[in-house]
């Protein structure tokens, strides 16, 4: 096993140099999550905007379910979408399993109820100050969930950006149904926990220096975000 020191440094250059291996895991790991985020933006933020306009019989329920659904356990969905896409399973033909669209089926149930309810709360809160207005100019509820996703896009790319770094970070769920093969489906949380093992702690630290750096980056595009929606909001 490397000591810290050389591994850190031999990190910092693979990164530098834009190591093959490293660049087609990162790469993977781009691809297949903001595929994932894509997807469940596309499912999620409906969701969201619905249950913040529509008043019905179940609502509190269907919101207690969507704000459990955000604390699912990734080996549980791993397992469930493990069993959906095996020879067994109902998706067992499509041969999907251990390809990276079983990882984005997998990150995007993850990441659907987050979205969704990050979504529902901002339009909501925007629902209540210009409900009136809405009511009055005649616009039914369809026509509200479209307005409001519309005027709160600023806020909601939040929603996406708090998304993709739930999918980015997730290692369980996509291990079980990616198989970590290497070239096929190894991304870049599944790496670092391989090569740590291996104690190959170079290529392990290299990838999270990126992650780290993505996180980062995500953060404050979401900070950002938020300062450009509060002044167009103001304007």
């Amino acid at each position: 096993m490397q000591d810290f020191g050389s591994a850190f440094g031999e990190a910092f250059r693979l990164v530098v140099a834009l190591d093959p291996a490293l660049v087609e895991i990162v790469g993977l790991s781009l691809r297949v999550s903001l595929t994932a985020v894509l997807v469940a933006g596309l499912i999620g933020l409906p969701i969201g905007a619905a249950l913040a306009v529509v008043r019905f019989p179940g609502r509190g329920a269907a919101l207690v379910g969507l704000n459990a659904l955000m604390g699912l356990p990734p080996v549980v969905v791993g397992l469930l979408v493990y069993l959906a896409l095996s020879r067994a399973g109902p998706l067992g033909p499509l041969g999907l399993l251990y390809t990276p669209s079983a990882m984005i089926i997998a990150q995007m149930i993850l990441v659907i109820p987050i979205i969704a309810a990050v979504s529902r709360q901002t339009i909501e809160d925007m629902k209540d100050e210009y409900d009136e207005q809405l009511r009055a100019l005649g616009v039914g509820p369809f026509g509200m969930v479209a307005t409001l996703l519309w005027d709160a896009r600023f806020s909601l790319l939040t929603a996406m950006l708090a998304g993709f770094g739930r999918a980015v970070a997730e290692v369980g769920a996509v291990i079980i149904v990616g198989g970590n093969i290497n070239h096929v489906t190894r991304v870049m949380t599944t790496a670092i926990a391989l090569e740590t093992s291996k104690g190959d702690l170079a290529l392990a630290l290299g990838l999270g220096l990126i992650l780290l750096v993505l996180a980062i980056t995500v953060n404050a595009a979401v900070m950002a975000l938020r300062r450009t929606a509060g002044h167009a909001s103001f304007a």
